[in-house]
């Protein structure tokens, strides 16, 4: 094989496991070029948003590149909206939900919030957050939780996956194996959830294993030390986690996404690019980039 096919195939390769983002309302040339080179997937937040009818016409600009492009938006309703940032949402939020705790309601609501998505042309949700708010110091999960209880958190996260995917739109159970007792938040620095093997199985799991039961499309890992599992490598970075806890374990056999991978939890300490290579050998299947690196320059580098 000649060095230039060589470095193109690598680069469809590298492309193919990359989910960025980018600015603007329009696609810019680098993204579609990004995409026809072999970039399988990107991610949507509230600056590329002004409705749906001009997101559903960004998606088509997309996809006349690849058909199949996957694309994704960080949308859980409540204080964490995208698609109605301008106004705030109209829908409740995790916390409220949880707090009514009518699993039908929540699946309404997920699958009203689907239905415009669809509508858009989004295809991935990175919701719900399957997180345990166990800890009143949490500074990142709080409200986006469906509460503290791991029973009401998993038939609260059932009913939303239900709800979302029964529009056609895949559902991303968030940030394995759990990102509620923490007192750190991970845009910054790597927290670490310090309890022993059978607290996490009865304390923050139960929600991955019901979300893995309602037929979850996707999985996303947490920046977080979980050193009963791993006490060397976050979670995005063990295999230990990724493969023989989600995988092996809880039988997951979906797509495995990163939370944002310029995230300071695991930069401070690998850097972007050497955060990336560890996710990827760790079983990350998508790189979630460009929540604040949204540049071509970054996914150049990856």
């Amino acid at each position: 094989m000649s060095s230039s096919k060589h470095s193109s195939e690598l680069r469809r390769l590298a492309l193919s496991v990359l989910q960025p983002g980018f600015v603007g309302t329009e696609a810019p040339d680098w993204v579609l070029r990004d995409i026809g080179d072999g970039l399988a997937s990107v991610v949507l937040f509230s600056r590329n948003i002004v409705s749906t009818e001009q997101v559903a016409r960004l998606t088509a600009q997309l996809r006349a590149e690849n058909p199949d492009l996957i694309v994704a938006i960080d949308e859980e309703a409540g204080d964490v909206t995208r698609i109605e940032s301008a106004t705030g949402s109209s829908r409740p939020g995790n916390f409220a939900l949880g707090t009514v705790d009518d699993p039908a309601l929540t699946e309404a609501v997920a699958a009203d919030l689907g239905r415009q998505l669809r509508a858009a042309g989004v295809s991935l949700d990175y919701a719900p957050s399957a997180d345990v708010n166990s800890n009143p110091d949490n500074p990142i999960i709080g409200v986006r939780s469906f509460g503290s209880d791991p029973e009401v958190v998993a038939r609260h996260t059932t009913a939303w996956i239900r709800g979302l995917q029964s529009s056609g739109v895949a559902a991303c159970a968030k940030h394995f194996p759990g990102h509620g007792d923490v007192a750190v938040d991970s845009h910054h620095d790597l927290p670490a959830y310090t309890a022993g093997r059978d607290e996490i199985a009865a304390q923050a799991l139960p929600p991955f294993r019901a979300a893995v039961a309602a037929g979850v499309r996707a999985v996303m890992s947490g920046h977080l030390l979980v050193p009963a599992h791993d006490p060397e490598l976050p979670a995005t970075l063990s295999r230990r986690i990724l493969h023989d806890l989600l995988r092996e374990e809880l039988g997951f056999d979906g797509l495995v996404v990163s939370d944002a991978i310029e995230m300071g939890a695991v930069t401070r300490r690998y850097g972007i690019d050497g955060a990336t290579v560890k996710a990827v050998g760790a079983g990350v299947d998508a790189i979630c980039v460009g929540g604040e690196s949204a540049e071509e320059a970054t996914v150049a580098l990856l």
